[in-house]
């Protein structure tokens, strides 16, 4: 690559960047989650646009980032229809190995966690991102609140723990507590 730093950015290049799969780069793309034009019927991802915006690099000001780790496409559309309510930036993904990868390049301030995941336990991926992030607040949702699971979390210490099916009143009073005005939203 002639260019260390190239402003504009191909999908591989921005795949391994970021750490993450190259479907996932594809998916965030196609659905707005990132900072890309089309060049030629290709995707091209503005890396400042990319610091900027979805890692957040040397920027503590702008809205609190949020990281939503669910698979369901319905619950996934729930929080972020909710999360942009709430003007609160977001990234979603659908396994435990992109949140971590995520976790990795850029710090959240919130994460909503599922503990039914395709590829890694929730227990694992609560530990790992606290292992990363210590103070980083995770609240877990979970359609099986007395699973195995959620009990290895639990003794870890306390955590807000939201149940499924997942209400916008919930998320709100989940984001209040962890310090942000919600989204004032009647639903």
């Amino acid at each position: 690559m002639a260019d260390e730093n190239p402003e504009l950015m191909t999908v591989k290049e921005t795949s391994e960047y970021l750490r993450i799969p190259l479907p996932t780069v594809y998916y965030l793309v196609q659905r707005g989650q990132l900072p890309a034009i089309q060049i030629g019927g290709r995707w091209r991802i503005k890396r400042s646009l990319l610091d900027r915006d979805v890692l957040r690099k040397e920027d503590e000001g702008g809205q609190p980032t949020v990281l939503v780790v669910d698979d369901d496409p319905a619950l996934q559309a729930l929080f972020k229809q909710f999360l942009k309510k709430a003007n609160l930036a977001r990234m979603v993904v659908g396994t435990g190995t992109e949140a971590i990868n995520l976790a990795k390049k850029q710090k959240f301030d919130f994460v909503f966690l599922d503990l039914k995941l395709p590829d890694i336990p929730g227990d694992e991926v609560y530990i790992q991102l606290k292992r990363m992030h210590p103070d980083l607040p995770i609240v877990v949702i979970t359609g099986y609140p007395d699973s195995e699971i959620l009990s290895k979390i639990l003794s870890t210490g306390p955590v807000t723990v939201i149940k499924k099916p997942i209400e916008f009143d919930q998320l709100n009073k989940a984001v209040k507590q962890l310090g942000h005005k919600g989204a004032e939203v009647l639903v």
